[in-house]
């Protein structure tokens, strides 16, 4: 995978040296294991890494995980303008595509070398994994199908002997993954593949429209929890089966009372001598209640149950889910975040395979649907991801949907932690999303970073008047060499936007010469409040981190990210109760 690369381990903020990637899951030099499965959090990191280091074995009751698909695309985060309107700002959260090199060739080995792996994996997946190289060769998919089961073999061993998995993905590679899971869960703890129809129809000029995603369903073992769910009746069924209508305008249908393969009571009802399904004193008292009914059979008369539909209590879900579509792009519940599942597709999974107070681990979890849904549903869970703006829009999404901060385990916590994010793979990305964090400004992208940009990576908007007039706070994150000049620019800048204030992060400390040429930019006044503040503002990450500064702006800011929809507490109840 190109973008984004494996961020420095979890436990190197704190400046340790990098664990290997594949190393057994005990504790580096230096670092306490906890004993205790730490739950409602997110993890930052490479999920690789989190599983060996915090995921003690059989922790787990269920895993649901969404990981890229192997599509070859390139994944965005739409962000909305002060009005709620989409916008064309766009950032790149993910790129879908994978390549065979030296990481993948790493993997490689370890899975299928028993002095490197020490017996961590089952001889069954490093005999599937070399066949598949033998077979397909060393291109995209491989490195996809090695990064998989490297990561699927570790989720396997946190898992409970009750726990299930669900691993989601789409055609391109489910008959490999398929593969895969027979080798580490073993062929009889296939379940399930599960079809969810994701929209009606798709427009491919070379091939059929493609609308459907698969959902591989695994339990570690036959003792796996499974709560049976129902759905209502289908429409066209209940219009087929449901043909009678009594004199109290009730649907009903007739159902028949003969003994399945004369296995029953026999004796004569209604002149009709065989036998029943019910015993003759339970016959007598169902036709008391009106319960038994004649209908014309060819020239006889047959005696039949009624049953009615107000009182069915529907059907069981079947492996075909099409009564789940994608989110409008209306709708509420809409983040603007690449390949986001509907909250009622995780809610399913996640009331079926679990119970309230159990635990279920998301380990690529975008967005936190998985999370939300535990959350509503009493269950305790566990969110990673290995880009920080994920881990962003998960803590704005459980804030404005629950109201809670969520702790975010491996993201620095001192200079030096910082420092070692800037410097790692894809570190100026990652440590600009999480300086970005820290104040709680939007991330720019797409058009908004194309041409001079002037080095400007986020923005804070704000009401500036009561006639909803917006201004807004330019952000420049630096995590290299600062200087003056950088001052200036940011200022330029300002200017050339009609900016009202400018915020300056930086990971080194600023000189004098900058701190005198912030100063000389003088001070906004709010119009609201009246009061002033400075119109260049800056902040070294040992401010934000050690004195927990914060900058000084107007009331009244707008929303980070897209808002998700606030899930009071009563309404999550009568969620859990519904799903009950």
């Amino acid at each position: 995978m190109t973008l984004p690369k494996t961020p420095p381990s979890v436990n190197d903020f704190g400046g340790a040296t990098l664990a290997a990637k594949h190393a057994p899951p005990r504790a580096a030099s230096g670092v306490t294991m906890a004993p205790d499965l730490a739950t409602n959090v997110l993890y930052y990191g490479d999920n690789l890494d989190i599983l060996h280091r915090y995921l003690p074995d059989a922790s787990v009751d269920l895993v649901y995980l969404d990981p890229p698909f192997n599509s070859n695309r390139d994944y965005n985060v739409i962000f909305r303008d002060e009005s709620g309107n989409a916008t064309d700002a766009q950032l790149l959260a993910f790129e879908d595509t994978w390549h065979w090199g030296p990481s993948a060739e790493a993997t490689y080995t370890y899975l299928t070398n028993t002095a490197r792996h020490e017996g961590r994996v089952p001889d069954t997946v490093s005999t599937i994994i070399a066949a598949l190289r033998s077979g397909i060769g060393e291109n995209q998919m491989m490195a996809y199908l090695v990064e998989m089961a490297v990561r699927l073999v570790e989720l396997h061993r946190v898992l409970k002997p009750t726990g299930s998995l669900y691993l989601h993905c789409d055609p391109t590679a489910a008959a490999y993954l398929k593969v895969l899971m027979d080798a580490i869960f073993g062929p009889k703890m296939f379940q399930n593949e599960l079809v969810w129809k994701r929209t009606s129809s798709h427009n491919d000029t070379k091939r059929y429209g493609r609308i459907h995603d698969v959902i591989l369903f695994y339990s570690k073992t036959d003792a796996f929890k499974f709560n049976i769910l129902r759905t209502p009746l289908d429409r066209s069924y209940v219009d087929k089966v449901y043909t009678h209508i009594d004199e109290k305008g009730r649907r009903y249908r007739l159902d028949n009372i003969s003994a399945p393969r004369g296995a029953g009571p026999v004796y004569e009802w209604g002149g009709i001598t065989q036998a029943w399904r019910y015993t003759k004193e339970n016959m007598e008292k169902l036709h008391a209640e009106g319960r038994i009914k004649k209908y014309p059979s060819g020239r006889a008369m047959i005696n039949a149950y009624v049953r009615y539909l107000d009182e069915s209590i529907g059907q069981s879900v079947q492996d075909w889910w099409d009564d789940i579509g994608v989110i409008a792009a209306p709708a509420k519940e809409r983040l603007g975040y690449p390949t986001q599942k509907p909250l009622a597709l995780l809610e399913r999974i996640i009331e079926a395979s679990s119970n309230a107070g159990e635990v279920v681990l998301d380990p690529f979890c975008g967005c936190g649907t998985a999370v939300a849904a535990s959350q509503i549903l009493d269950r305790k869970w566990i969110g990673i991801d290995i880009t920080y703006l994920s881990i962003a829009v998960m803590k704005a999404r459980l804030k404005d949907s629950f109201g809670i901060e969520v702790p975010v385990i491996g993201q620095p916590t001192e200079v030096e932690g910082a420092r070692q994010l800037a410097e790692g793979d894809d570190g100026r990305y990652q440590f600009q999303w999480w300086a970005l964090n820290l104040i709680d400004a939007r991330p720019l992208g797409g058009t908004e970073k194309k041409g001079a940009d002037r080095g400007i990576d986020g923005r804070i908007t704000f009401t500036t008047g009561g006639k909803g007039e917006m201004g807004q706070a330019l952000v420049s994150v630096k995590s290299g060499k600062v200087n003056s000049g950088m001052i200036r620019d940011l200022r330029g800048t300002m200017e050339a936007q009609g900016a009202e204030i400018g915020l300056f992060i930086t990971l080194e400390e600023p000189s004098k010469p900058m701190l005198l040429e912030a100063s000389t930019a003088g001070v906004y006044t709010s119009a609201i409040s009246g009061k002033d503040y400075p119109r260049i503002q800056i902040l070294s990450i040992r401010d934000l981190l050690e004195e927990h500064a914060k900058p000084m702006l107007p009331l009244l800011l707008m929303p980070t990210y897209q808002q998700a929809e606030r899930i009071p507490a009563k309404q999550a109840a009568e969620q859990k109760e519904l799903f009950g």
